[in-house]
């Protein structure tokens, strides 16, 4: 890090709580009420980050400064049986050097979710669920939106979501989801390849019994289909741009104690590249969420699963993921500190040896933020992170690592 960079960041820190000094005003009631149950609550933060490598190159690694500018807004409206949450976010990226001009990259999205419950008397009723969500993420993005993927690949993700759910009695119910996913990728890597996204129609249905609030067994089926990019005419081999998975899971989920909440599923998947090479295996979906006091939690998310890869053309993969994250309330609820750590293990299955050999890919990324609260309007952050991402091909492109450290001020109205 040279003097310059330290500079850079020294002013940002300095202009930083200058500006928050001048807020003294604590009690004003948060946001903007909009009628009785209706609030909007703007916002817009700044930041400096250190980058130590730019563009996650495997060697010439390039560090430099980025200033980031976001404004956005939540909005929520709370009504007795159902709500509606709403946000969008706009986010500009500009490192200083001018060789890293092509990452000075535009990141915005927005977010819509709707729940509807008329939960009776001894636990009858129907919920339902809507969302909806698009994200244009870039690579100069952090890794909370990058899915424990790595840095590379500007890209567009659209998710649209709903879900059914029927409570019978106290002890049985039953639920189905639908989704459609869509990811598409710029192509606009440092790695020397292109990416592929694809298309996902998603369903599935569960039913559970619940013999006591302690434990919940539970079947579960499930469909995705899949319009891939990375099909097409491989070694003499027409490659059909549409595949099918299929999974069927039984297991356990409800509360372990008053504080300690769990869900872990198995079962088998087969998954049909398309639909002429077919696979199939082992696959486990699990959480735990543990409230261990009143200022600490932790939470832990496994899952594996199929599709077509996103790194190789006329390749599946097949993706085991592990989460685990920490979250701790001090100064009276005044600073906030989390942790969030994501493995994600991808073997890369190459459908035709022209192609080269099979190999597998593990991506390790960890972040440690502090927020502190000032007061009503304005909150210190500052958070650091690192991604190390390897892979098995000789003289592989994905073999590097990344660190970042960022500073900064939210304004909230």
């Amino acid at each position: 890090m040279n003097s310059k960079t330290i500079r850079l960041m020294a002013v940002s820190a300095v202009c930083v709580c200058a500006f928050a000094a001048t807020a003294d005003v604590m009690d004003r009631p948060a946001g903007i009420k909009i009628g009785q149950r209706m609030t909007l609550k703007p916002y817009v933060s700044a930041s400096a980050t250190y980058d130590s490598n730019v563009g996650s190159r495997k060697s010439g690694k390039k560090g430099d400064v980025m200033w980031t500018i976001s404004p956005g807004f939540n909005l929520d409206y709370i009504q007795e049986k159902w709500s509606l949450l709403l946000s969008g976010y706009y986010t500009y990226h500009a490192y200083c050097d001018s060789r890293n001009d092509r990452y000075n990259q535009h990141s915005y999205g927005e977010n819509f979710r709707w729940n509807w419950s008329d939960g009776q008397d001894a636990g009858r009723g129907w919920s339902i669920m809507l969302s909806e969500s698009y994200n244009r993420i870039s690579m100069a993005d952090d890794f909370t939106l990058s899915d424990g993927r790595t840095y590379n690949g500007d890209r567009g993700q659209f998710n649209v979501n709903g879900a059914v759910q029927r409570r019978f009695n106290e002890n049985w119910h039953a639920s189905v989801l639908a989704g459609y996913y869509n990811l598409d990728y710029d192509n606009d890597t440092d790695h020397g390849s292109g990416l592929y996204g694809w298309q996902r129609w998603s369903a599935s249905a569960d039913i559970g019994f619940a013999p006591s609030r302690w434990t919940d067994f539970i079947a579960m089926v499930g469909y995705q289909g899949y319009n891939q990019d990375n099909a097409g005419n491989v070694g003499g081999q027409n490659i059909s741009r549409n595949s099918d998975g299929y999974t069927a899971q039984v297991g356990l989920g409800s509360f372990a104690t008053e504080r300690i909440s769990y869900r872990l599923l198995a079962g088998w998947s087969r998954f049909d590249y398309g639909r002429g090479h077919s696979d199939d295996g082992f696959v486990y979906t699990g959480s735990l969420n543990w409230q261990i006091s009143n200022t600490l939690q932790t939470m832990l998310v496994a899952s594996s699963y199929y599709q077509p890869s996103e790194y190789e053309r006329a390749s599946r993969s097949r993706i085991d993921s592990l989460s685990w994250g920490l979250s701790k309330s001090l100064v009276s609820g005044k600073l906030n500190a989390t942790f969030d750590t994501v493995y994600r293990h991808e073997t890369i299955d190459r459908i035709s040896g022209a192609l080269g050999e099979d190999y597998e890919l593990d991506v390790l990324s960890g972040r440690l933020g502090f927020t502190y609260i000032l007061n009503r309007f304005f909150t210190v952050f500052t958070y650091g992170e690192y991604i190390r991402s390897w892979d098995s091909k000789s003289g592989g492109g994905y073999d590097y690592d990344r660190w970042r450290v960022t500073c900064g001020l939210r304004l909230t109205y």
